[in-house]
């Protein structure tokens, strides 16, 4: 007798208070209010995300397992119990993409191992929109996640990456805490090479989205802009060597 496995759906989720209809397919919105179990890295937004698209059903009735940065690794196997037993199930993360700078991906790799059909769902990755957005090489990038938080480390980081992009015409892509973005824009300003491209992509896919890009030099003789706590995305592109 052969088992048939669930289905791992990965269901992108908006980054803000944008409509869903505005950045998900309908065929997404149709199946992620269609499932009964979730994988979420926070219940109480899944919960909201999920009324808001209207589920087909009450959502107290619903199964949702949390993973997140907490999550032990030991834990992983039960997440998949229910795709095991026949049940598909959804992953929602709060990074927009699950798998995309997201603990999903550990699942993911998982549910590969055991022959557990995954199926990515379109929607917004503010990594990819950012990048699509710059202007800048879209054809050899690097996502860095977050950089260092003290000064030295930070700094020799900064100009780590900003050498590989010169020598490999490389954009750099990395984020921080939205608190602290004023001080890593500061810190860039001040250890970049004038000639040198950053992109400031702020409220991606939101009404107050601002995504910019100049030149060190450029953003060095004007007014810096408002980034404290709010979501930004920071990409370097160094002039080639």
């Amino acid at each position: 007798m052969t088992i048939q496995y669930g289905t791992l759906y990965l269901i992108p989720c908006t980054l803000g208070d944008t409509e869903a209809s505005q950045v998900l397919p309908q065929h997404v919105i149709d199946i992620a209010r269609s499932l009964q179990h979730y994988v979420v890295e926070q219940p109480k937004t899944a919960r909201q995300f999920l009324s808001a698209l209207k589920h087909q059903q009450a959502i107290l009735s619903l199964q949702f397992a949390t993973l997140n940065e907490h999550t032990d690794a030991r834990e992983l196997p039960e997440l998949l119990s229910p795709l095991l037993a026949g049940h598909d199930v959804g992953i929602i993360s709060e990074a927009g993409c699950p798998g995309i700078a997201d603990p999903g991906a550990e699942l993911v790799s998982l549910a590969h191992q055991k022959g557990i059909r995954v199926i990515p769902l379109v929607g917004p990755s503010s990594i990819l929109l950012a990048l699509m957005a710059s202007g800048m090489n879209g054809q050899c990038f690097a996502f860095h996640g977050y950089l260092p938080i003290a000064d030295t480390e930070r700094n020799k980081t900064i100009s780590a990456l900003e050498a590989e992009s010169a020598a490999r015409h490389q954009t750099q892509m990395f984020i921080e805490t939205p608190y602290r973005n004023d001080k890593l824009f500061t810190a860039l300003l001040a250890g970049c090479h004038p000639q040198t491209r950053l992109c400031v992509a702020t409220d991606v896919s939101l009404a107050s989205e601002e995504i910019r890009t100049r030149t060190i030099a450029q953003w060095r003789a004007q007014p810096a802009p408002k980034l404290n706590k709010r979501p930004s995305l920071f990409l370097l592109l160094a002039a080639r060597k």
